[in-house]
């Protein structure tokens, strides 16, 4: 028995969040050298887990639940009844509130299909993050690293090939395979060789577990056949038989290669559409049709475009005098050519469009608690014929300004859907977000408000991607050798693997959208967004006298500006109250996120027909009022902070006084001269195809998408963690 057993695995008080994300870390390296390893512990972290259900120690079942999958995947000669266990104890988990019922759910499906075909979860992984060619498994994931600037080590396509097709000989036959020969005769095999065993594994695992009840005797004689043509029966036999050498009877270390990670500085505000983009087109010119390329256009064009488009005819339009084109080719004993004399050509013909599809509420929206977790997220189809094969993973490192510079790219590309439709069919896009600490001369480096606010509500989020901050930080500060490259520490990339692989529980968050007003009224208001905090203050200037707005008759003066705020107030029953102050402050800060005093609550996952409410999405107004106090020594001032939470907000300077506004926290996008500005969520981008599309939508339909257009949705951009808000 491995050491590991010697203590708990898992003791909050004895350790703290650094220490617990690395022994994650040293536990997959100990099974990555030694996979004869991994049986032992995958049953001590199951018994972790029955323990910890026993004692409701619900803090702990979550990341000792991920640390089992993980090794699940990556391990052979696991026991067919460990696998069992664990998917009996993920059905106990379902009656659990999420998101332990989520998380749990998601790991049964996984565990159901490796349980009957051993070496599903790796073979599909790599196939994916490699980018390998399959027609059975054609999809395909990319992560896009943004904001750091790093090399990275990458396998070869026949190196993955190899490990899939050892992965799955020897997570089938156990024992019986003889590993140190299989790969032997896999590394002196040629390309052309190796593709064809890599097809036929890939094709055998893939069909086995497509059927609705795979058999594990079937997919153990199928993978045999392909075995014994590798090594030859005899070899097979001897295999099976134990006689082999005693050398070969510790397995040799199949490794899961990191996916395959473009970095990029982010130095262009289309970055994130250009890369999704090329992502796309490439694979898409190889495996969509001229009719599917051309869906782009198709039906989804402006307003002027989609009205009507007359031709001049010249033909009876009568379809059986005229030729059928080489794409109108009919089967002879169809219905279509059976009645084709009564059929009239180049009529208006009704399209079935979806209403999620044309309201675009739920564009890459939360899935339900029922998605089909064994393949990537995204999967399914939001137009007939129109797959979505590929996953984009975008990981932003930063802090919070760089996240506020992601709101605004996914808003432009939310925005920018709506007018061309061409990413969100065949694109899953999933955000993950690593924090980089930022600088302080005077103090120790903190973390920013968003990667406090995750740490507080996903706890492993904390222990694992949080603690990653002091290693990225000394990363930085390292001189760059001369003559090499600069390549990413392999903890540091370990964990952002281990992180993009299995934090697959969005936690949303509100996009605000603020108005600007300028003293100058030759200015056109702008509008722009913000995710974190906008921050007010106020400016030694003044308006001219002829400017926006006098000053009132009888506003003593003193230090700040005399502020007029107009708020909602929020309240638990959500309904309406507008309050109006005036008041004389100094600054204002709005933030979109609550403080460590404040509860984390709210759910990430709803049904998919409707948007997801947490109860986080809410401004928090911290407001500095300056309160004046008369005396026999003469007239003071006093510095008060008012607070008080709403979801729409407007202010304006009564008294000459201007405004400056800083969004994000970033110096970058700062507004002078301000007068008045207006704060609401931002809401879920429309099109104006959207009115010419209702005419093909049914009554039903066209009252729902009234309703939907009075109440937009607001705006959700998705954060993925492990395990989403933990109560």
């Amino acid at each position: 028995m491995c050491t590991w057993s010697q203590v708990p695995i898992w003791d909050s008080r004895a350790q703290g969040p650094a220490q617990r994300g690395m022994w994650r870390w040293s536990l997959h390296k100990k099974v990555e050298r030694d996979p004869s390893k991994s049986p032992a512990l995958v049953r001590i972290l199951l018994r972790e887990l029955e323990k910890a259900e026993s004692e409701d120690l619900r803090h702990v079942i979550i990341p000792l639940l991920h640390t089992l999958m993980y090794v699940l995947t990556k391990a052979t000669g696991v026991a067919e009844e460990l696998y069992r266990r664990t998917y009996a104890f993920c059905m106990r988990l379902l009656t659990l509130p999420a998101p332990y019922c989520t998380v749990a759910l998601d790991c049964a499906v996984r565990l159901k299909t490796e349980t009957a075909v051993p070496g599903t979860l790796y073979q599909r992984l790599v196939i994916a993050e490699q980018n390998l060619p399959s027609e059975l498994y054609p999809y395909q994931e990319s992560a896009l690293l943004l904001e750091i600037q790093a090399a990275q080590e990458q396998q070869t396509p026949e190196a993955c090939m190899r490990h899939v097709v050892s992965h799955a000989l020897q997570a089938a036959l156990g024992e019986a395979c003889h590993a140190g020969a299989l790969q032997r005769k896999l590394q002196a095999s040629s390309r052309h060789a190796l593709e064809r065993i890599f097809h036929a594994v890939v094709a055998a695992v893939e069909q086995m577990a497509s059927e609705p009840s795979p058999s594990r005797e079937g997919h153990l004689e199928r993978l045999e056949e392909i075995y014994c043509s590798l090594l030859g029966p005899a070899a097979a036999a001897r295999g099976r038989c134990g006689g082999h050498d005693a050398l070969q009877d510790r397995p040799p270390s199949i490794p899961l290669p990191s996916p395959y990670i473009t970095f990029h500085l982010w130095t262009d505000e289309e970055q994130l559409w250009k890369e999704l983009v090329l992502f796309l087109r490439p694979r898409s010119q190889m495996r969509l049709s001229a009719d599917l390329e051309a869906l782009d256009l198709q039906g989804l064009l402006p307003d002027r475009e989609l009205a009507r488009v007359s031709v001049l005819s010249t033909d009876s339009g009568i379809e059986r005098d005229l030729p059928l084109g080489a794409d109108e080719l009919l089967a002879p004993s169809s219905p279509e050519m059976e009645h084709g004399g009564l059929q009239r050509k180049g009529g208006m013909k009704k399209r079935a469009w979806p209403l999620d599809l044309l309201m675009l509420g739920g564009w890459d929206g939360p899935p339900g608690l029922h998605r089909r977790t064994g393949r990537p997220d995204g999967d399914g189809e939001l137009l007939p014929g129109v797959s979505r094969l590929h996953t984009a993973r975008v990981l932003v490192l930063g802090d919070d300004r760089m996240m506020g510079r992601l709101a605004q790219a996914y808003h432009s590309l939310r925005k920018r859907e709506t007018q061309k439709f061409c990413l969100t069919p065949r694109l899953s896009l999933q955000l993950y977000y690593i924090p980089v600490l930022a600088p302080a001369a005077s103090r120790q480096p903190e973390l920013g408000e968003l990667a406090a606010f995750l740490g507080r509500a996903d706890p492993w989020y904390q222990n694992t991607v949080n603690t990653l901050c002091p290693a990225i930080h000394k990363l930085a500060e390292m001189p760059p050798s001369l003559g090499s490259s600069r390549t990413v520490d392999p903890f540091i990339l370990d964990v952002i693997t281990y992180y993009v692989r299995m934090g697959t529980q969005p936690i949303y968050f509100q996009i605000y959208t603020v108005k600007i007003f300028f003293g100058d009224l030759s200015q056109d208001p702008p509008e722009d967004i913000f995710l974190t905090e906008l921050t007010v203050k106020i400016q030694d200037s003044k308006l001219p006298k002829d400017g926006f707005s006098p000053r009132r008759k009888g506003v003593a003066e003193g230090p700040g500006a005399e502020l007029s705020i107009c708020y909602q107030k929020a309240l638990l029953s959500h309904r309406a109250q507008e309050v109006t102050v005036s008041l004389r402050a100094t600054g204002l800060v709005l933030k979109a996120l609550p403080g460590s005093d404040t509860e984390v609550s709210g759910p990430t996952h709803c049904p998919p027909t409707a948007a997801p409410l947490p109860d986080h999405t809410c401004l928090n107004v911290s407001v500095t009022e300056v309160v004046k106090t008369s005396n026999l020594a003469g007239r003071s001032f006093s510095v008060v902070t008012n607070t008080f939470r709403t979801a729409n907000i407007r202010i304006q300077s009564q008294d000459q006084r201007l405004l400056t506004l800083l969004l994000d926290k970033d110096s970058r996008r700062t507004f002078r001269d301000v007068v008045r500005f207006e704060v609401a969520p931002c809401p879920e981008p429309h099109s104006g195809t959207q009115k010419s599309k209702a005419l093909w939508l049914s009554s039903h339909q066209q009252k729902e998408m009234e309703r939907t257009r009075t109440m937009p949705k607001p705006l959700l951009m998705p954060i993925n963690t492990f395990s989403g808000i933990v109560q």
